[in-house]
C-alpha cells in the first residue's frame, strides 16, 4: 500500500475520541500520560497531521526510548504553540508514539501500524536492528523515516529514498574508538565483545577493521546477547589473554554490568563502548567501575551544542528529568519534517518526501543537510569518560 496523503482528522472526531478516552478507569490510564500535562487542544478549524515516533518504551532500554519520545513530543508541542500554517490551512501536529520494544518483529508491526495511521513521516526507530527491517515498510509506503540514533551503516545503504538519519554512523564511531585505543592509549592487545545485535556486532566489526589496520592484535573476539546478566565465563577467558583494552558493543543495560563484573574480576584493561552504553544510566549500573569506561556518541555532546543549554532547560522544565542522550536529535528530526512540509507547502507525504533531499536546517544538534543516501553531510563523534559517575567530555572528533 502506498500512502499518498497525510492523515487528516476532523476536530469533531478528535474531540469524540478524547471524550471516549476520558471514560477509562484510573487503572487503565497510562502512566506516561498522567505524568505530563495535557497537550493543548486543536483549534476548531485546525487540520490534524500525525507524525509517527517509534522506540522501545518497555524493556531494559526503555529509558532511552522514552528520552527519544520526549524530545519529539517537546518539538510537537512547541510547534503547536507557535502555530503552523501549510498551504493556507491551520495545522495541529499530533505525535503518534509507538512502543517497538527494541524487537525487530514488533518494530515491523509498529511500522505497519504507523503506515495504517497515515502519518506524514516517522521519527525512529532507536535501534539499528529495528530500524533496518522497518525501513522497507516505510519505503514501500513512500513515508519519510528519520532515525535519531540508528548508527549501523547499512540502514542508509539499501537504496531506499525514504531513509534519513540525524546521527553519525558506526563507520565513523568504530574508527574513532579504535584510534583512541591504539593511538591515545597505545594499546597493542585488544579484546572485543559484542551483544550479537545488528548494532552491537556492527559497531564491533567497524572497530575491529581499524584495529587490524593499525597493526594492533585482536587477542579475543567474543559474542554474548542483549539479555545476558552474567559475563563471568567470557570475562575469565578475556582475563587469561591479558588485553590492554576491551571493546564492548552493546547497550547500557548490559554494558554497565559487564564493566562492573570486569572490575570485580580484577581486570584492569580500559573498557571502551559506543553510544549504546554512553549514558548516565551506565554509571548507576557499573558503580565505581564506570571510571574505567570510555564511550562515544555519534554526535556532539549536549554541552557542546550552541543551543544545548537552552534545550536542556526546556526539556527539564517539561519532563522534570535530564536528557539521556538522543532527545535533541528527535527534537530536531520533528523540526526537519516540518521544515520539509513548509518548503513543499503540503501535508502530502510524497511531497514532503520530495522536499527532504534539499534540507538545509540549523537545529539544536547543529547544521543538518543530507547526502544522497540520507546520511548527514557533517558530523562529529564525542568521546567521554566518567567523573563521579557522570559523563564528561574527553574529546570531539570532527567527521
Amino acid at each position: 500500500m502506498r500512502v499518498k496523503f497525510a492523515h487528516v482528522v476532523t476536530v469533531a472526531a478528535a474531540v469524540a475520541l478524547l471524550a471516549a478516552c476520558s471514560k477509562k478507569s484510573d487503572g487503565e490510564a497510562g502512566t506516561a500520560a498522567s505524568a505530563a500535562p495535557a497537550a493543548a487542544a486543536p483549534a476548531s478549524d485546525a487540520t490534524i497531521v500525525k507524525i509517527g515516533h517509534a522506540a522501545p518504551l518497555t524493556g531494559g532500554i526503555a529509558h532511552l526510548g522514552k528520552d527519544n519520545e520526549n524530545g519529539a513530543r517537546l518539538a510537537v508541542e512547541e510547534i503547536n504553540t507557535q502555530g503552523l500554517t501549510i498551504d493556507g490551512r491551520r495545522i495541529h501536529l499530533e505525535l503518534d508514539a509507538q512502543d517497538d520494544a527494541a524487537d525487530p518483529k514488533v518494530g515491523t508491526e509498529v511500522a505497519e501500524k504507523l503506515v495504517g495511521d497515515h502519518v506524514v513521516a516517522v521519527v525512529g526507530h532507536l535501534n539499528s536492528g529495528v530500524s533496518i527491517p522497518a525501513s522497507k515498510i516505510y519505503s514501500d509506503a513512500g513515508i519519510v523515516q528519520i532515525s535519531p540514533s540508528t548508527t549501523n551503516p547499512g540502514y542508509t545503504q539499501q537504496g531506499f529514498k525514504t531513509t534519513y538519519r540525524v546521527v553519525g554512523t558506526d563507520a565513523q564511531q568504530g574508527p574513532a574508538l579504535a584510534n583512541y585505543a591504539t593511538k591515545t592509549l597505545g594499546a597493542k592487545r585488544i579484546a572485543i565483545v559484542d551483544d550479537a545485535t545488528v548494532y552491537g556486532k556492527g559497531l564491533a566489526d567497524e572497530f575491529a577493521k581499524t584495529v587490524v589496520a593499525s597493526g594492533a592484535k585482536i587477542v579475543a573476539r567474543e559474542a554474548t546477547s542483549e539479555r545476558t546478566v552474567d559475563f563471568g565465563t567470557i570475562l575469565r577467558k578475556i582475563k587469561s589473554v591479558q588485553p590492554d583494552v576491551i571493546m564492548y558493543g552493546g547497550m547500557d543495560a548490559t554494558g554497565g554490568p559487564f564493566t562492573k563484573q570486569a572490575a570485580a574480576l580484577g581486570i584492569r584493561a580500559k573498557i571502551l563502548g559506543g553510544d549504546g552504553v554512553c549514558t548516565d544510566k551506565v554509571g548507576e549500573l557499573a558503580g565505581t567501575a564506570v571510571q574505567n569506561l570510555v564511550c562515544s556518541e555519534a554526535g556532539l555532546a549536549l554541552s557542546k551544542m550552541d543551543k544545548g543549554a537552552d534545550f536542556a532547560k526546556k526539556y527539564d522544565d517539561r519532563f522534570h528529568t535530564p536528557v539521556q542522550i538522543y532527545a535533541p536529535f528527535t527534537y530536531d528530526a520533528v523540526y526537519v519534517i516540518v521544515d520539509a512540509m513548509k518548503r513543499a507547502n503540503s501535508i502530502d507525504a510524497p511531497k514532503v518526501l520530495a522536499a527532504m533531499p534539499s534540507t538545509d536546517y540549523n537545529g539544536v544538534i547543529g547544521h543538518i543537510a543530507f547526502d544522497d543516501k540520507g546520511d548527514l553531510k557533517e558530523g562529529a563523534i564525542t568521546l567521554y569518560d566518567f567523573k563521579d559517575g557522570k559523563k564528561a567530555v574527553l574529546d570531539v572528533v570532527k567527521m
